[in-house]
């Protein structure tokens, strides 16, 4: 998470950190005003002066380079001691730099600010203890004599500057903390928002291909009906005139059932929850009736006892066997039967459509008589709808050519979830 403001460039230094320079020209202001408060309260010697001008130079860099305001401070710290300066309104900038070293700065540096915070809490409590004796020097007070005093007076000042200094170091690094936790929640809540966006796009795009696939069993069935009813009667007209009624007949049943369902397919798009009827396995019949009116030749066998099947299963019985036999009639040899077979067990239905495929006269090999390539299988819709419905209704299935021949086989599961439902042909029937 990036903190509002902050440029997300890269600093050429590890020793710097990227700030606004909003923030940067706050703080020379403010480092600015300091210095010249310091120099009405600490007004002296031009030792003073430049204590307080390297104490003001760390509070100025403190947030761009956190590592160079603790070096400034150690140095103005430095000579502040060895020009004998007694404790000065300056000194609070410490407290601001060990701060940003633990909040704001990198692994090294923080180590650092916390080794400053012992190392300069025994250095004040030493040169404090020293002081109160009025002398410069530490050999100086030794040789006062009462070391007892001496090293009780430095326990307890060196004891004051590390509360002190460790308490600023504390604050900061609770404020890394802060933010670190607030940066993982801020990440959580992104990923969590992804996600959800994620499942949103998947949910999405599956009922988009839902829509798709069941829109391609409608249509495309039903036009492949009407084109077929349609071809043989205009073929049919001058022999057979009343074959052309039973053509325009089944040609007006069949676009308004497709019409019907494209109404269903239409207002998935508006609604979650659609009322209609579905297809189930009772419908066979009318669909292998159907198909038959187009010319093509169905033998279709069941062998077995039907056993229950859920919804599911029924739909996906029925739309399999409806776009096995739409490929047979669009890309199969329409002269040769086509085979359907139901296979019943207590648990168990097997599916499978055989059709011939249409032979490219072109690329018969010369000398063999019926050798030749078959047309190659559109894949579309079609067949991965196919599979899919079979795989969310708990079964399998396959579809590839075989010896000149196209076969679909289906294996679905038998679930107790309702009656037994049978479609009314049940012993084998020839077209």
């Amino acid at each position: 998470m990036v903190e509002p403001g902050v440029s997300t460039r890269v600093a050429r230094y590890r020793w710097i950190r990227v700030i606004p320079r909003r923030s940067l020209a706050l703080d020379i202001v403010i480092a600015g005003l300091f210095f010249l408060l310091l120099l009405l309260v600490d007004s002296g010697s031009p030792a003073t002066v430049l204590v307080l001008v390297g104490f003001a130079a760390a509070l100025a860099v403190r947030r761009f380079s956190p590592a160079l305001a603790l070096t400034l401070a150690w140095l103005a710290a430095t000579g502040q001691m060895l020009a004998g300066e007694p404790v000065l309104g300056g000194d609070v900038a410490v407290l601001a730099v060990l701060y940003v070293t633990a909040a704001y700065a990198g692994p090294a540096t923080r180590r650092a600010g916390l080794i400053s915070v012992a190392v300069g809490a025994l250095v004040a409590g030493v040169y404090l203890a020293v002081a109160q004796r009025g002398v410069g020097h530490l050999g100086t007070a030794l040789a006062q004599g009462d070391i007892g005093a001496l090293v009780w007076s430095t326990a307890m000042l060196t004891f004051v500057s590390l509360a002190v200094l460790g308490l600023s170091w504390t604050l900061g690094l609770l404020k890394r903390s802060r933010q670190a936790a607030r940066d993982s929640r801020f990440t959580q809540y992104r990923a969590e928002q992804e996600q959800r966006q994620a499942q949103r796009a998947v949910v999405v795009e599956q009922e988009r291909n839902r829509i798709a696939r069941d829109m391609h069993d409608v249509v495309a069935h039903s036009l492949a009906v009407v084109i077929a009813q349609a071809d043989g009667a205009r073929y049919s007209r001058a022999q057979n005139p009343d074959a052309v009624d039973e053509a325009l007949i089944t040609i007006s049943t069949t676009a308004r059932e497709a019409l019907g369902d494209v109404r269903i397919l239409l207002a998935r798009l508006r609604q979650d929850v659609v009322s209609g009827p579905q297809p189930v396995l009772a419908d066979l019949d009318r669909l292998v009736e159907q198909m038959r009116g187009t010319g093509l030749d169905i033998h279709w066998t069941t062998t077995g006892t039907p056993a229950t099947l859920g919804s599911g299963a029924q739909l996906a019985v029925y739309r399999i066997v409806q776009e096995a036999l739409t490929n047979a009639l669009r890309h199969g040899d329409t002269s040769r039967t086509v085979a359907l077979r139901l296979d019943w067990t207590t648990d168990w239905v097997a599916v499978t459509i055989d059709n011939a495929l249409r032979i490219a006269p072109s690329t018969v090999a010369p000398g063999v008589a019926g050798v030749g390539e078959t047309h190659a299988v559109e894949i579309g819709h079609g067949l991965p709808g196919m599979r899919e419905r079979a795989l969310l209704a708990g079964g399998s299935l396959t579809a590839e050519p075989d010896e000149g021949y196209f076969r679909v086989a289906a294996h679905l599961p038998a679930i107790m979830a309702g009656p037994v439902v049978r479609p009314v042909q049940a012993t084998d029937v020839r077209a």
